[in-house]
């Protein structure tokens, strides 16, 4: 399978998203990555459903929603409503994980599930066969252009080998410090989805950077 890739929205130029997403419509980017934080999860606040809605309209891209919130689940039918391709909720942040991965499926959605960097894949065990992706986070989450945490790789190669050995269908992502250095080695480990943010829209030429991370 070709790898995936999902420019992250939290580095667009939000004086002119339009530019940006229409960069992105044209470019050979499979998915739109959005997070949405809430100050409490994470230290930070980014945006929420007005930005979510207005770039909906606009985006040809599916919509790959990673949520860094408490409680996600109160917001299934709201981000169903938008018409999101993917919602992705954390493992930290989801008491009763199984309900909402089933919520998510009902109301027409795929269902992610995050990781941070702490939490280990072991904890998926008994839900890798029910979700459609799970994100690895190679950063702490809040904030971006942070620096790639090296354990990453192993994260992924152990990911990997449990998704094959449950027979589960589960696409495995990756989010934090994605560029030229990190990419061959996570795509390498068995990564399917490549987030990037800061090393795609800051480029002179982030058509030519999102082809480039295609090819790997």
């Amino acid at each position: 399978m070709a790898t995936l890739v999902s420019p992250s929205l939290l580095a667009a130029d939000f004086l002119n998203l339009q530019k940006d997403i229409d960069m992105i419509n044209r470019s050979e980017a499979d998915w739109l990555h959005l997070d949405v934080m809430d100050g409490m999860f994470v230290p930070n606040i980014s945006f929420g459903f007005p930005v979510i809605e207005a770039v909906a309209k606009i985006c040809h891209k599916p919509l790959d929603v990673h949520f860094m919130i408490t409680s996600p689940e109160r917001y299934i039918a709201q981000t169903a409503k938008t018409g999101a391709m993917m919602m992705n909720v954390h493992y930290e942040a989801c008491t009763h994980l199984n309900r909402t991965i089933h919520e998510i499926h009902v109301a027409g959605m795929k269902a992610g599930v995050t990781l941070n960097p702490s939490t280990p894949v072991c904890m998926l065990e008994d839900i890798i066969g029910d979700v459609d992706m799970v994100l690895l986070m190679s950063v702490n989450p809040g904030f971006g252009g942070q620096a790639f945490i090296e354990n990453t790789i192993g994260k992924v190669r152990r990911l990997r080998k449990m998704i094959e050995e449950s027979g589960s269908k589960a696409l495995i992502e990756v989010d934090g410090g994605v560029q030229n250095e990190t990419a061959p080695r996570l795509v390498d480990a068995g990564v399917d989805v490549l987030v990037s943010g800061s090393y795609i829209f800051k480029s002179d030429k982030p058509e030519e950077v999102i082809k480039t991370l295609k090819q790997l």
